[in-house]
Protein backbone atom coordinates (compact mmCIF):
# COMPACT_ATOMS: atom_id res chain seq x y z
CA UNK A 1 0.00 0.00 0.00
CA UNK A 2 2.76 2.54 0.57
CA UNK A 3 4.35 1.82 -2.81
CA UNK A 4 0.56 2.89 -4.62
CA UNK A 5 1.20 6.33 -1.90
CA UNK A 6 4.64 6.82 -3.09
CA UNK A 7 3.72 6.99 -6.33
CA UNK A 8 0.65 9.02 -6.23
CA UNK A 9 2.41 11.77 -4.45
CA UNK A 10 5.12 11.66 -7.60
CA UNK A 11 2.12 11.41 -10.03
CA UNK A 12 2.42 14.63 -11.12
CA UNK A 13 5.97 15.16 -12.09
CA UNK A 14 5.90 11.85 -13.11
CA UNK A 15 3.02 12.53 -15.84
CA UNK A 16 5.41 15.43 -17.29
CA UNK A 17 8.11 12.71 -18.01
CA UNK A 18 5.23 10.54 -19.54
CA UNK A 19 4.23 13.20 -22.13
CA UNK A 20 8.46 13.92 -22.68
CA UNK A 21 8.79 9.48 -22.97
CA UNK A 22 5.63 10.06 -25.86
CA UNK A 23 7.72 12.63 -27.17
CA UNK A 24 10.93 10.42 -27.07
CA UNK A 25 8.94 7.35 -28.62
CA UNK A 26 7.49 9.79 -31.29
CA UNK A 27 10.92 11.26 -32.26
CA UNK A 28 12.58 7.83 -32.71
CA UNK A 29 13.39 6.99 -28.82
CA UNK A 30 12.57 3.93 -27.02
CA UNK A 31 10.92 2.78 -23.74
CA UNK A 32 11.10 0.40 -21.25
CA UNK A 33 10.23 -0.50 -17.72
CA UNK A 34 12.92 -1.29 -15.36
CA UNK A 35 12.20 -1.50 -11.47
CA UNK A 36 8.94 0.29 -11.95
CA UNK A 37 10.57 2.89 -13.66
CA UNK A 38 9.35 4.20 -16.90
CA UNK A 39 13.54 4.90 -19.04
CA UNK A 40 13.15 6.97 -22.42
CA UNK A 41 16.20 6.74 -24.63
CA UNK A 42 16.90 9.10 -27.31
CA UNK A 43 14.68 10.48 -28.99
CA UNK A 44 13.91 14.31 -28.82
CA UNK A 45 14.37 14.85 -25.68
CA UNK A 46 17.97 13.27 -25.84
CA UNK A 47 19.19 15.97 -27.82
CA UNK A 48 17.86 18.32 -25.08
CA UNK A 49 20.01 16.81 -23.04
CA UNK A 50 22.99 16.21 -25.01
CA UNK A 51 23.15 20.24 -25.70
CA UNK A 52 22.81 20.88 -21.65
CA UNK A 53 21.05 23.20 -18.86
CA UNK A 54 22.88 26.14 -17.49
CA UNK A 55 24.35 24.87 -14.48
CA UNK A 56 25.35 21.31 -14.98
CA UNK A 57 26.23 21.60 -18.38
CA UNK A 58 25.12 18.13 -20.82
CA UNK A 59 23.62 15.10 -18.80
CA UNK A 60 23.42 11.53 -19.25
CA UNK A 61 20.20 11.53 -18.07
CA UNK A 62 17.53 13.29 -16.08
CA UNK A 63 14.67 11.84 -13.55
CA UNK A 64 10.85 13.26 -13.48
CA UNK A 65 9.02 11.50 -10.91
CA UNK A 66 8.88 7.88 -12.00
CA UNK A 67 10.22 8.84 -15.43
CA UNK A 68 14.24 8.86 -16.49
CA UNK A 69 15.29 10.20 -19.80
CA UNK A 70 18.44 9.44 -21.11
CA UNK A 71 20.63 9.81 -24.33
CA UNK A 72 20.89 6.13 -24.77
CA UNK A 73 20.35 2.64 -23.46
CA UNK A 74 23.59 2.25 -22.26
CA UNK A 75 23.50 5.82 -20.67
CA UNK A 76 20.21 4.89 -18.44
CA UNK A 77 22.09 1.67 -17.86
CA UNK A 78 25.25 3.39 -16.58
CA UNK A 79 22.94 6.21 -14.02
CA UNK A 80 20.90 3.91 -13.01
CA UNK A 81 21.72 4.00 -9.29
CA UNK A 82 22.31 7.79 -9.32
CA UNK A 83 19.36 7.79 -10.97
CA UNK A 84 17.03 5.73 -9.19
CA UNK A 85 18.11 8.11 -5.98
CA UNK A 86 16.70 10.72 -7.95
CA UNK A 87 13.73 8.45 -8.17
CA UNK A 88 13.39 8.05 -4.10
CA UNK A 89 13.71 11.79 -3.19
CA UNK A 90 10.47 12.48 -5.77
CA UNK A 91 8.88 9.71 -3.91
CA UNK A 92 10.36 11.83 -0.19
CA UNK A 93 9.56 15.35 -1.70
CA UNK A 94 7.04 14.81 -4.71
CA UNK A 95 5.98 17.45 -7.00
CA UNK A 96 8.21 19.88 -4.01
CA UNK A 97 11.53 18.68 -5.16
CA UNK A 98 11.11 20.86 -8.81
CA UNK A 99 11.52 23.73 -6.05
CA UNK A 100 13.36 22.69 -3.75
CA UNK A 101 16.02 21.48 -5.76
CA UNK A 102 16.81 24.55 -7.60
CA UNK A 103 17.19 26.18 -4.48
CA UNK A 104 19.18 24.00 -3.15
CA UNK A 105 21.09 24.70 -6.22
CA UNK A 106 21.19 28.19 -5.79
CA UNK A 107 22.24 28.18 -1.60
CA UNK A 108 25.25 25.79 -2.90
CA UNK A 109 26.17 28.83 -5.51
CA UNK A 110 25.56 31.65 -2.63
CA UNK A 111 27.67 29.15 -0.32
CA UNK A 112 30.75 30.08 -2.99
CA UNK A 113 29.92 25.98 -4.68
CA UNK A 114 28.61 24.81 -7.27
CA UNK A 115 24.90 24.58 -7.92
CA UNK A 116 25.02 21.44 -9.25
CA UNK A 117 27.82 19.40 -7.87
CA UNK A 118 27.08 20.72 -4.80
CA UNK A 119 23.51 20.48 -5.06
CA UNK A 120 22.81 18.29 -1.60
CA UNK A 121 20.32 16.26 -4.30
CA UNK A 122 22.94 15.55 -6.33
CA UNK A 123 25.24 14.65 -3.58
CA UNK A 124 22.90 12.21 -2.62
CA UNK A 125 22.59 10.46 -6.04
CA UNK A 126 26.29 10.37 -6.33
CA UNK A 127 26.18 8.30 -2.87
CA UNK A 128 23.69 5.97 -4.12
CA UNK A 129 26.54 5.48 -7.20
CA UNK A 130 29.33 4.84 -4.94
CA UNK A 131 27.36 2.35 -2.84
CA UNK A 132 25.89 0.65 -5.68
CA UNK A 133 30.02 0.14 -6.98
CA UNK A 134 30.82 -1.31 -3.95
CA UNK A 135 27.40 -3.75 -3.27
CA UNK A 136 26.41 -4.13 -6.49
CA UNK A 137 22.42 -5.42 -6.45
CA UNK A 138 23.04 -8.66 -9.33
CA UNK A 139 19.45 -9.30 -9.93
CA UNK A 140 19.93 -12.97 -11.49
CA UNK A 141 22.98 -14.06 -9.61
Amino acid sequence: MLRFWLYLWALPVTLVGVLLGLLARSSGGSLQRVEGVLEIAGGWPASILRRGFPFSGPVAAITLGHVVLGVSLAALSATRAHERAHVRQFERWGVLLLVLYPLAGLLAWLRGGNPYRDNPFESEARAAERVERVTPQNSGD
